[in-house]
């Protein structure tokens, strides 16, 4: 009779609207460590008021937290059966693993089951969970979980080794300052980061522990890189030493309320158990008016990470063996936005390319023609089973232009990003004007002579310059090959070559405030090897125009790339995305590994420099078909939001 009433009186107390302590979530009834507790949890104070942020505030609205202290010996749940210490579950009478128990315990649907167990009738077989296992089952348990523990410490520390790259001691131990996600307007959740930054709090699983259910407590972020963050658990104060490293868009991090929403116990690490009698009070006290991630990050991370781009997808890509033209490609797989391309007429699927489902390289099926640029027809007759053209909309916006009125002519010079050489900017001709603004590009001085090395850049692509823009800004204009007069002077150039200067304000001289500064780390493509992305730097900063250094290289492979190009990344992308990321090179490796993909990448740019591109590049197209080139314009073309000035130095 008295177990009867138990589950009444449970039942009853169960079907109360209650929230947690934090007044953010309902229902969390944990155990106590003393029985004043439970009066207390049903009494309210004056909730703090509101601070201004973006974020959730944690708030205290009396409601009781009490956490285990690990010291009461092992229990097992009446409900499911699951063997564990005592102190981890759930209730002041130990009897549940969880909420779900608790409530499913309690629920008309198992009364029956439970109450003709009670009165000594064999158990159905819905039942049989309810009967309690033996000591020595419980602790053979136990001793498997620990042994789980041990083996699954093991397996981490030969994953570490093997992938011999972290991000996060690579900016602990030199200090270095990560780019923001806020920065990348193309990432998952670079629209919608809001405030989150150090000392807010989130819910993250204890690894301090050695209890055999996975159990949460509280951590506070120390340092931000990117998606990563370095977390400390709370209580631990100025003590660095259980520090961790993790992902903030992973599954396992969770705004404070998460664990009380979800009926998972908060268990304070090991360390630390000791230092404090009364958690609830202490937690209580840190987290009133603190900051937490949104109660819906999780689902916001989820949906910036949905792609419009689907595999068996058509779409028009830049040739990447003849820059001037264009050919069909196939979407052959999506990650993180970023696609694999398949050449249509690829019969073994091997000719490839990659690009962002927003780099200026792709565009829809009848782009070519629509502008006049070249395209290389496919033998194909007819699309294969299953492919299908991207609808026009996915695709990249470009800023409208009006060229009814002064606008660029062909044979008008002007400085752009070479696309085979991307740590320089050389002095370029407009060789053909399109329509929609877009305009075929040559480098003077290596340009072929069936202009098959031409390639295309819009009219307001932050990768072509007015004359005069690299002496403004310091930067080493690249001249023409062959030509003698050096130091180069645009004016005298233009006077020997009878050519005109494209006028200044046709250019695009918006600058957006993007937040990077020199010295931030990121994740960047390798735009000469497009399939890897790289660990970089930021190493200079001119307007819009970024210095992108690839960690452990020489100089000479920088590239200069846009402040809003989707071929920049954010701390921790590749390990959100699962995209495998190229760590810094090391001397040795540089030296040693000369099949790497990175040496790979060494010998192909060097291909395209001096006399060696100049080479190549006046081959004839029916020559150099077995040639690849890997092209890309470097900067996104997407509107910018802010303005900035060129200073074009005037000579006699």
């Amino acid at each position: 009779m008295e177990n009867t009433k138990d589950l009444t009186e449970h039942s009853s107390r169960s079907e109360r609207k209650r929230r947690d302590s934090f007044g953010m979530f309902d229902g969390y009834d944990s155990c106590s460590e003393d029985t004043s507790s439970s009066s207390s949890s049903e009494e309210s104070e004056e909730e703090v008021a509101p601070l201004p942020s973006n974020l959730p505030i944690i708030k205290n609205n009396g409601q009781v937290y009490t956490y285990p202290d690990g010291k009461s010996g092992m229990a097992t749940c009446e409900m499911c059966g699951m063997v564990g210490v005592r102190d981890a579950f759930y209730s002041k009478t130990k009897r549940f693993c969880s909420v779900s128990c608790s409530r499913s315990y309690s629920s008309n649907s198992k009364k029956a089951s439970i109450l003709a167990r009670l009165q000594g009738k064999p158990p159905t077989k819905k039942a049989k969970v309810l009967q309690k296992q033996p000591l020595v089952a419980k602790l053979a348990a136990y001793a498997q979980y620990q042994a789980t523990l041990q083996n699954q410490a093991k397996t981490k520390s030969v994953a570490v080794s093997m992938e011999g790259f972290s991000w996060g001691n690579y900016i602990s131990s030199n200090s270095f300052i990560a780019a923001p996600v806020t920065c990348f307007k193309h990432a998952p959740m670079g629209t919608c980061w809001g405030d989150i930054s150090e000392n807010v709090r989130v819910e993250v699983p204890n690894t301090d522990c050695s209890l055999p259910t996975k159990v949460f407590w509280i951590a506070g972020i120390v340092k931000l890189a990117g998606y990563n963050a370095l977390l400390r658990y709370e209580g631990f104060e100025n003590d660095s030493g259980l520090d961790f490293w993790c992902n903030i868009c992973g599954s396992d991090i969770h705004p404070v309320g998460w664990c009380a929403a979800s009926g998972k116990p908060l268990v304070p690490p090991r360390t630390i158990q000791h230092k404090y009698t009364n958690w609830k009070a202490f937690l209580v006290k840190r987290l009133t008016g603190a900051k937490t991630l949104p109660p819906d990050f999780s689902q916001k991370v989820s949906e910036s990470m949905q792609y419009p781009f689907k595999p068996c997808m058509r779409v028009e890509v830049v040739d990447k063996r003849h820059l001037c033209r264009t050919r069909v490609a196939v979407v052959e797989s999506v990650i993180g936005g970023r696609l694999r391309l398949v050449y249509e007429e690829s019969e073994d699927r091997t000719d490839d390319f990659w690009c962002h489902m927003h780099s200026p390289l792709i565009h829809h099926i009848g782009w070519s023609r629509s502008i006049g640029h070249r395209f290389k027809r496919s033998d194909i007759t007819k699309k294969q089973d299953g492919h299908f053209d991207t609808p026009p909309h996915l695709f990249a916006k470009v800023k409208e232009v009006d060229q009814s009125g002064e606008w660029f002519k062909e044979g008008m010079k002007l400085e752009a990003i070479d696309p085979l050489n991307l740590s320089t900017i050389c002095v370029a001709t407009i060789r053909k004007v399109l329509a929609d603004g877009f305009l075929m590009i040559g480098i003077d001085g290596s340009e072929a002579a069936d202009g098959s090395d031409w390639f295309c850049y819009h009219a307001t692509s932050p990768s072509i310059f007015p004359v005069g823009f690299c002496e403004i800004n310091m930067i080493e204009l690249t001249p023409p090959r062959g030509y003698t007069k050096l130091p180069f002077k645009w004016f005298d150039y233009l006077r020997e070559t009878g050519s005109i200067a494209a006028p200044v304000k046709l250019f695009n001289k918006d600058v957006p405030n993007h937040g990077f500064r020199v010295g931030m780390k990121l994740e960047a493509v390798d735009l000469m090897e497009p399939r890897l992305i790289c660990v970089a730097t930021v190493t200079r900063i001119i307007h819009r125009l970024l210095r992108i250094h690839f960690d452990g290289w020489e100089e000479e492979y920088d590239q200069w790339v846009d402040c809003e190009s989707p071929d920049l990344y954010p701390v921790g992308w590749c390990q959100l995305t699962g995209y495998q990321l190229q760590p810094p090179a090391s001397q040795s490796s540089r030296e040693s590994q000369s099949g790497s993909s990175k040496q790979k990448k060494k010998a192909k740019s060097q291909q395209y420099k001096g006399h060696k591109k100049m080479t190549t590049l006046q081959l004839k197209e029916e020559l150099i078909d077995g040639e690849d080139y890997n092209f890309l314009q470097g900067a996104s073309d997407q509107e910018s939001n802010g303005s900035a000035n060129f200073y074009i130095k005037q000579e006699p």
